[in-house]
């Protein structure tokens, strides 16, 4: 079964402007079913994944791409980054736009690498694991980032057609073979996805030798979703030194697994150098990596707020990212301890939004963002108070309840 993606709006637009597009994103997020359900008519498409074509590509370039001409998807483009050179020459021969197709796993050396040789050629699109709205069938690709924003903090409607369950959604996650086929064995798929994460991606970028140490800074990262980072006490608990620790993080956020959600200050060089607050982007490899398996544990465990949050988050960082555009995303904390988890950016205003694990919102739940907006003086934004509702709300002025779902 194929979940359409919001991303596809991006997509087209992108093709009617740029000669080259290339689609990155975590392992197994939907980016070759994307290209090839919405391309596949008008597209030739070759996977880089088969040994016998890698290896006639590299032997070969010339023939490979005379026997694989443009318009063409050219799958998994990553494994044989020398191909870059020819389709930026082919381009700078024939720029109309949308011909050359391309999808890899994002890695340091392969980006690097796409942005040297296709600069000013390529417009670049991420694709995150499913939003809950793609999952429940709702996506909608048309509608541009700034309206869904507004929409979203109006908070007038309850999310419409199906719903998932905020602790099953935290258990699955949003990769699409976990929604497309509901027999999938989630620990099994969970656990293999993880192995072959270790294997291809963290080994040949950073040529880990300890692969059991790696693991276990997964494990103690994952514990850590929702928490200020702390790179310190995590390289301690870990056994390794700080500067690894940085290190394995840049592999983790570069290859979308984990999103560092960074402070708000009007100074703008202290948001770029002060604590990150850690997600992972999809909370079902959170909660497989710190062993959590049962939807009551994700209600009622100690990891539980964390989890809501880390949630609503991930699912912020797709309303961007699935449109195209980069998150702008902020926590506030002030010095006398006053935090409101997220801040969004857009239309010149920063919305304030508290995230809560409950579905009983009660006043007291929005203290923190009442205080920012007294803070932010007659310039302030209503904000938002996101929870395991079933409705929007109002709940005090200048602040409303938004079902957990109905971002996006």
């Amino acid at each position: 079964m194929y979940l359409e993606r919001t991303l596809s709006g991006a997509l087209d637009r992108a093709l009617r402007t740029f000669p080259a597009l290339l689609l990155t994103g975590p392992r197994q997020s939907g980016k070759t079913t994307l290209l090839r359900t919405r391309f596949g008519a008008s597209h030739g498409y070759v996977s880089l994944e088969n040994p016998d074509v890698r290896e006639r590509a590299e032997a070969d370039p010339v023939g490979f791409f005379r026997d694989h001409p443009a318009p063409v998807i050219l799958d998994e483009i990553q494994l044989v980054p020398s191909l870059l050179s020819y389709v930026k020459t082919a381009v700078d021969e024939d720029r109309r736009p949308g011909r050359w197709l391309l999808s890899g796993s994002q890695t340091f050396p392969f980006m690097q690498s796409a942005s040297q040789s296709l600069a000013g050629r390529v417009a670049v699109l991420q694709l995150l694991p499913l939003s809950v709205a793609e999952a429940c069938g709702r996506p909608r690709p048309r509608l541009g980032l700034e309206a869904a924003i507004d929409e979203m903090f109006a908070a007038r409607k309850a999310p419409s057609g199906n719903r998932i369950d905020l602790a099953r959604w935290i258990l699955r996650g949003g990769f699409p073979e976990l929604w497309s086929n509901p027999a999938v064995d989630r620990r099994l798929w969970l656990g293999s996805y993880l192995q072959t994460y270790l294997e291809r991606d963290v080994r040949g970028v950073l040529q880990v030798a300890n692969l059991g140490t790696f693991q276990t800074f997964l494990r103690l990262a994952a514990a850590r979703t929702g928490q200020i980072l702390n790179l310190a006490d995590l390289a301690r608990d870990v056994g390794v030194s700080p500067p690894t620790v940085r290190q394995w993080l840049n592999v983790l956020e570069a290859s979308h697994q984990v999103f560092l959600l960074r402070p708000y200050f009007d100074n703008f060089g202290k948001r770029l150098i002060k604590s990150p607050k850690l997600y992972w982007l999809d909370t079902g490899l959170a909660t497989f990596l710190v062993g959590l398996h049962d939807e009551e544990a994700v209600r009622q465990g100690p990891m539980a707020g964390a989890l809501v949050e880390t949630a609503v988050v991930s699912e912020l960082v797709k309303l961007y990212q699935h449109r195209g555009q980069a998150p702008a995303l902020w926590f506030w904390r002030s010095r006398d301890r006053h935090e409101v988890d997220v801040l969004v950016e857009g239309g010149g205003t920063l919305r304030p939004i508290e995230i809560k694990a409950t579905a009983t919102p009660r006043p007291r739940l929005v203290e923190n963002l009442v205080e920012w907006q007294r803070l932010a003086g007659p310039a302030a934004a209503g904000g938002l108070l996101v929870a395991d509702v079933e409705r929007p709300s109002s709940l005090v002025p200048g602040a409303r309840v938004l079902p957990w779902d109905a971002i996006g």
